[in-house]
């Protein structure tokens, strides 16, 4: 295995032993391209495991603790200390300019070098966060390992419960396919179908804009017409807008949800069709339908995009089912209830309510605060009000109590300001 060397003798920077090629130059490479790409830099090309010991090696910064660095890395230019571009261009034996052909020849020290012009120099020179693309890269990696978000666990043993099948009938961007996968991954959706999208299919883009919901892409099949993609389904609602002259049940997201909730325990295959983004579903595609589903909106702004009607009715299906989680949950991060959140303090008990009051009344007295003496009664029934209204936790409790000790010593301007 062909591994990092941190001083490579005639690049005298981290790079690949036996070649030619700096760390950043794979790091790039498969930022900007593949993986795989990265491995072709070389001949013979370098396997995956080569590629990723320097991508390892560059977001773990390991070139800090050899004090040598790669070439248009900032850590570079920032540990030479290059603060103009004359300075930059004389450390090279000479430069060329793709684009004019013009060689300079500083004769400098690093070896020669090519830009594809001075303006791109001009814009690069202070150098790029190459350890920063290196954990892009990483985490790019990962995603593609174990994609998330992942599919809702199943109940009463199952995989992962039934669910509508989404139908994107003829989408006109990847990027809003994307954008849908990742709507539907957010209320446990997995099955996606496409209707002749205009885009083609697969497409890198849709992937892109998933942020994650990979799994989802990956597995959508794309039909030629809309009853291609239905044929195997029980129970279609089609989504709308606009009215339609059709004898046809209309819901709403809510009772949609509803209803397929209670087709699908029964054994039934449901589905919902969403239309191009322009113009929506033809009022021919909407007869193959079942229901439609409209949902209450601004009479004179009744168009949703497309992300936003299937994060609607996906919203309404996962509440339907009530397998959803207020946020998200973690090994470190249990559910939440909906409600006041203590933070794990139970609430305050009276007597350490009281023993509050009693402890600012005290102070307030010895400073003064009662004047006239009279109104102590009525301003302190005032006080104990406004704070027996705040539900205070344990926790707050002594922090107030706190504060009217810190108060009450008055040490003023005399205290130290904190370090």
């Amino acid at each position: 295995m062909r591994a990092v060397d941190p001083n490579h003798p005639e690049k005298h920077a981290p790079a690949i032993a036996t070649t030619r090629l700096t760390v950043a130059d794979v790091v790039a490479t498969a930022y900007r391209e593949t993986v795989e790409a990265a491995g072709r830099l070389a001949e013979p090309p370098l396997t995956r495991e080569e590629v990723r010991a320097a991508i390892d090696f560059c977001a773990d910064e390991a070139c800090a603790a050899a004090g040598v660095f790669c070439p248009g890395c900032r850590k570079w230019t920032e540990r030479e200390g290059l603060a103009t571009l004359d300075q930059l261009c004389a450390r090279y034996q000479s430069i060329t300019f793709a684009d004019t052909g013009l060689v300079l020849s500083p004769g400098g020290p690093l070896p020669p070098a090519t830009f594809p012009s001075l303006d791109e120099l001009a814009r690069s020179w202070a150098g790029e966060e190459v350890w920063y693309l290196a954990r892009r890269v990483i985490r790019r990696l990962k995603k593609l390992d174990d994609p998330r978000p992942k599919r809702l666990t199943g109940i009463a043993g199952e995989d992962f419960q039934a669910s509508p099948t989404f139908v994107l009938v003829r989408p006109q961007l990847a990027d809003n396919i994307g954008m849908v996968a990742r709507a539907m991954a957010n209320f446990g959706l997995d099955e996606l179908r496409l209707v002749a999208p205009r885009d083609g299919w697969p497409n890198e883009k849709a992937r892109a804009a998933a942020s994650g919901a990979n799994y989802i892409i990956d597995a959508a099949a794309a039909s030629g017409t809309l009853a291609e993609a239905i044929g195997d389904l029980n129970f279609v609602c089609a989504t709308t807008a606009r009215q339609r002259d059709l004898a046809k049940p209309v819901l709403t997201p809510e009772q949609a949800a509803q209803e397929m909730r209670r087709r699908i325990e029964a054994g039934e295959r449901c589905g919902i069709v969403f239309g191009p983004e322009r113009a929506g579903l033809e009022t021919d595609e909407v007869a193959l339908a079942d229901a439609v589903v409209m949902a209450p909106v601004n009479p004179r702004f009744a168009s949703l995009n497309l992300a936003q009607a299937v994060l609607l009715v996906g919203y309404e299906w996962l509440k339907e089912t009530k397998r959803g989680t207020l946020g998200r949950v973690t090994a470190y991060e249990e559910a939440l209830a909906p409600g006041l959140n203590t933070r794990g303090s139970p609430p305050a008990s009276k007597e350490e309510l009281l023993g509050f009051f009693d402890h600012l009344e005290s102070e307030l007295a010895r400073l003064g605060f009662f004047n006239p003496p009279h109104k102590r009664q009525t301003v302190m029934r005032n006080v104990r009000t406004m704070f027996a209204r705040m539900g205070a936790s344990e926790q707050e409790v002594r922090t107030l109590r706190g504060i009217v000790a810190t108060l009450s010593r008055g040490k003023g301007t005399g205290r130290k300001p904190p370090t």
